[in-house]
């Protein structure tokens, strides 16, 4: 047994049933060694679409999506999506080749130092430089990629070392469940207390609060004592958009309805929140008020964000155990009229017949048709701000935006992600004409999978958030029209059936249609923009008028 069949034995016992990337000369020995295993290795039309395809599937399921590359280019593109998976706390390990170790110590052909590269986006890496330590060194990329909070490790395989021969005492390390410890008593009890001595807490619920178990805590938490919770962008669907304590999401980069439930209220309850994802500067206005956070791990050291208390262990243990602490009635209803606004806002975005397409008038179709247990995956543009505002999310998972590192064309790969992980679940990846071309390659990695999944392109010729900020800052804009090919026939020369509805009645028959084909389809929908400056002017005059 060579080195590089070891390796996959490893991964087999991590369970790994996908390999994502691009075949190279440096993984020869590791490309053979997985054609022999139960592990389907899927090549795939640029590296940064394997790490984005790794990074999604990590998030939907919990377990590490896994991406390869060979050195050198190959790894460099694989960056920016391992970077997403570790701003955006989604398991991935990334798996990169390697010159020979004779010729690492000088310049040479395709050499870069792939380990510092990676060493600022993972939790851990490290290169393989004795094939002795692969057991280890795979279970441990694995463990720490997995642990809370969960991102990205990196193992780095030269190319003499995977065709080394190995001893026969060599074997995958056994793998036992992790328990996460309970959070410290004294701290159960003095966020009790200071929560029984608020008039008006609010939850903020971000991307850890999406896990299930956490979700389910969160729900009967803020049901049993009335208190309103917010979800982050990442933390869509931690509780229902149905529910009266809802008040949608919070994260614009402008001042929308739900800031004035954190103006009002005197206690913030941060719930898996992470910093990355939304700075606290947005939420954390008025009178300071206090901050119990709950978490996985401590809170970051920031100015706008000093908890009182910090409960810190098992996300759904330290709410359950908060929950049993607090002996009080439920709070008296203080934010419904701020939840009316929000949603009658959402829901005032509606196209008629005869109204150009916009992307709020979209998202709401698409909410109309898409069952309750499917899964929209936005891009990043302006119609993620839509996205995350006026999409209504009912589970955990239930959409899915990348808003730690925010990066454009992780949409289309994510599509695949998510049929791979779930090929009976609805799926629709909804982007821009932006993000679209960034990583349009997949779709003939989709087409081959066979994977059934619904690609809504939003087209206006524009990199539209880009415009939309700089409009909104100098009043014009620079820089952001661009050209587009014709959509409709780029789908249908990968052998997909392709769409471009011209009317509304169109748009709702194509999208029923293809939602629950199970079939992969793609919608091009040209759009009007001159909505996004109606939101902002409207918020900009309601909150001048108070």
């Amino acid at each position: 047994m060579i080195a590089a069949e070891l390796f996959v034995k490893c991964l087999e016992k991590e369970g790994v049933k996908h390999i994502f990337g691009v075949p190279g000369e440096e993984n020869e020995d590791f490309l053979f060694a997985l054609s022999k295993s139960k592990i389907l290795f899927v090549p795939v039309r640029h590296e940064q679409g394997a790490a984005f395809i790794a990074d999604v599937y990590g998030r939907l399921t919990g377990r590490a999506g896994v991406c390869l590359s060979t050195l050198g280019p190959g790894a460099t593109n694989l960056i920016t999506g391992v970077a997403d998976a570790f701003l955006d706390k989604a398991p991935l390990v990334a798996i990169t080749g390697q010159g020979g170790l004779e010729r690492l110590h000088h310049e040479s052909h395709q050499i870069i130092d792939v380990c510092s590269m990676m060493s600022p986006i993972t939790k851990w890496n490290t290169s393989i430089q004795d094939v002795s330590i692969i057991p280890e060194v795979v279970r441990k990329a694995f463990k720490v990629s997995q642990q809370e909070k969960p991102g990205a490790t990196h193992i780095e395989l030269p190319e003499d070392i995977a065709g080394q021969t190995v001893h026969d005492s060599l074997h995958p390390l056994a793998i036992y469940e992790q328990r996460r410890p309970n959070p410290n008593q004294e701290s159960i009890i003095k966020a009790a207390v200071l929560i029984a001595q608020a008039d008006k807490p609010i939850i903020i619920a971000g991307n850890g609060a999406i896990r299930n178990r956490a979700s389910d805590a969160l729900t009967k938490f803020a049901e049993s004592f009335k208190i309103p919770v917010a979800c982050t962008f990442m933390g869509k669907g931690a509780i229902s958009d149905r529910s009266d304590l809802s008040l949608g999401a919070v994260g614009l980069g402008f001042k929308d309805y739900v800031i004035e439930a954190f103006e009002q209220s005197d206690l913030i309850i941060a719930i898996g929140y992470d910093i990355a994802e939304y700075d606290p500067q947005g939420w954390n206005t008025g009178e300071p008020k206090e901050i119990v956070h709950v978490d996985f791990e401590p809170a970051e050291v920031f100015t706008d964000y000093i908890p009182n208390v910090e409960i810190i262990g098992d996300l759904a243990s330290s709410i359950y155990l908060l929950h049993q602490e607090l002996d009080i009635d439920p709070f008296p209803i203080w934010h419904q009229s701020i939840r009316e606004r929000i949603f009658q806002s959402i829901h005032a975005f509606s196209m008629p017949e005869e109204s150009p397409f916009h992307v709020p008038g979209v998202i709401q179709m698409v909410r109309s048709i898409l069952p309750d247990h499917g899964l929209l995956i936005s891009d990043v543009g302006s119609h993620k701000m839509w996205i995350a505002r006026n999409y209504e999310t009912y589970c955990p998972n239930g959409c899915i935006i990348s808003n730690g590192l925010a990066s454009m064309g992780i949409s289309l790969p994510g599509g695949i992600a998510a049929k791979v992980a779930d090929p009976n679940r609805p799926v629709v990846s909804m982007m821009g004409d932006g993000g679209a071309l960034m990583n349009i390659q997949e779709l003939e990695t989709a087409k081959r999978l066979n994977t059934g999944f619904t690609i809504i392109i939003l087209n206006d010729d524009n990199y539209g958030l880009i415009e939309w900020k700089q409009t909104r800052n100098k009043g014009l804009s620079t820089g952001t029209k661009i050209d587009n090919p014709d959509f409709v026939q780029l789908g249908e020369s990968f052998g997909i059936s392709s769409y471009r509805p011209q009317t509304r009645k169109e748009l709702q028959e194509t999208l029923q249609k293809c939602i629950f084909s199970n079939s992969l389809n793609l919608i091009e929908i040209p759009i009007s923009v001159e909505v996004n400056e109606q939101l902002t002017q409207s918020l900009d005059d309601y909150f001048k008028s108070k």
